[in-house]
């Protein structure tokens, strides 16, 4: 019996608030094995087309669930840019299959859009997946048209937050907000297409501006086994911000933050953890980067491969963001047996519960976020109260084994129920 099915006949503790419009009763598995079929022939397993922007990103928040895509039966294919060689062989030692593309996500060149959409295109035609899966906006909106001009049967679109063109207050994303909406609308409302949200606000957002009824599936999970508590590091109390170096993170607000402490001569690290990333608008460059690690306001670590081992060393997670989908580095943190601060936003909000595992602040705070950070600081047994409640939530709702399960059963929702293969490629080779 494989672990899906244990959690299929286990009676459930997750409450109806955290998987919605899932069964996972529903979910059974397919066959073993990979390859395709010939004119008449079944397919040995179904086929799965996972589509990121960028590899690294794939690795980092999505390469649990592809293995136990894979470890269910499905042949799963990874269609990504290509910019790490390490996350590569990460993704081919998983056994998974690589199928590289280029896909802008900040461009707006008509041409080189529609190129992409072209391209992706030709790669579902070649591959005809049972299931086309996009992650992102950018990937569900294009992936979604390439997916149904291409003839697949069944799309899932996960929206993990609602991205840079509903997060902000800039001309560029009010302008673009009433076509990306058009655009949901249009092309997600179909019967065999599924939208995943992360959070309730943003599914409240869809329903309302696009009529479309999305399922809201907590985040991608976390290995509860790799993120596990540790004993608390020595002094100083060290404080991280794990994320993409991104304004819309709440990186200034939180080196701001980092200087009202040090005014209040609060002993403290507060320390940066990730890398710029440069396709998205809000990136924070880096030569402020090093500026403020010059200043000695805040430490910057820069990416870190290994989050369970970086989060072994402090003592307090911070994501001061404006609005997530369910932020991953959140849930390992709890997972980790950590104690929280985070904004009081949509996404923050389902991990951090306030005064139970850890502090809400009013978004674009700094005075508050350091107030919130002050308190956890200068209190180890508050820390450790509000530690010990983050991993109970972790082990209740945020396992990967419990989100396999319900992103399984949204795609027997779609999936076609025989498994004959109605495109059958030339030659039926692989």
């Amino acid at each position: 019996m494989s672990r899906f099915q244990w959690l299929q006949h286990r009676p459930r503790s997750v409450g109806s608030g955290d998987i919605r419009g899932v069964n996972p009763s529903a979910v059974t598995p397919s066959a073993s094995g990979g390859g395709s079929a010939g004119p008449g022939e079944r397919r040995s397993a179904q086929r799965v087309a996972l589509c990121v922007a960028v590899d690294w990103y794939f690795c980092l928040h999505w390469l649990p669930l592809a293995e136990a895509l894979r470890e269910e039966g499905f042949d799963v294919a990874v269609i990504t840019e290509v910019t790490d060689a390490g996350c590569a062989a990460r993704i081919r030692t998983a056994g998974l299959r690589l199928l590289p593309m280029r896909l802008s996500r900040k461009g707006l060149n008509p041409l080189v859009e529609l190129r992409s959409v072209a391209t992706l295109w030709r790669l579902l035609r070649r591959e005809r997946p049972d299931l086309f899966h996009a992650i992102a906006q950018k990937p569900v909106l294009y992936g979604t048209l390439a997916a149904r001009l291409a003839g697949v049967r069944a799309i899932v679109g996960t929206l993990a937050g609602m991205g840079f063109v509903f997060t902000s207050a800039a001309l560029k994303a009010r302008v673009l907000r009433p076509l990306v909406t058009a655009a949901y609308r249009l092309l997600l409302g179909a019967e065999h297409v599924r939208i995943i949200v992360q959070n309730p606000e943003d599914a409240q957002q869809l329903r309302h501006e696009a009529g479309i009824a999305p399922v809201l599936i907590r985040g991608a999970g976390v290995d509860l086994s790799r993120f596990r508590p540790a004993p608390e590091p020595p002094p100083p109390v060290t404080v991280i911000l794990a994320s993409r170096m991104l304004w819309d993170k709440g990186v200034q607000e939180f080196v701001d933050a980092a200087r009202l402490l040090a005014a209040r001569g609060i002993g403290a690290r507060l320390v940066l953890v990730g890398k710029p990333d440069t396709g998205n608008p809000s990136a924070v460059p880096v030569e402020r980067l090093r500026a403020w690690q010059a200043e000695g306001v805040v430490e910057w670590w820069g990416h870190r491969d290994d989050m369970s081992a970086t989060l072994a060393d402090a003592h307090i997670v911070c994501l001061p963001s404006y609005r997530e989908g369910l932020p991953t580095i959140l849930i390992e943190a709890a997972a980790a047996g950590l104690p929280l601060v985070a904004s009081d936003v949509p996404g923050c909000r389902e991990v951090v519960r306030h005064g139970s595992n850890g502090l809400l602040v009013p978004a674009r705070d700094s005075v508050r976020l350091a107030d919130a950070l002050a308190s956890l600081i200068e209190d180890a047994a508050l820390r450790r109260r509000y530690g010990e409640r983050s991993r109970q939530l972790a082990v209740s709702a945020f396992g990967i084994d419990e989100v396999a399960s319900a992103t399984l059963a949204v795609y027997r929702q779609v999936l076609p129920t025989t498994r004959e293969n109605p495109h059958p490629r030339p030659g039926g080779g692989a």
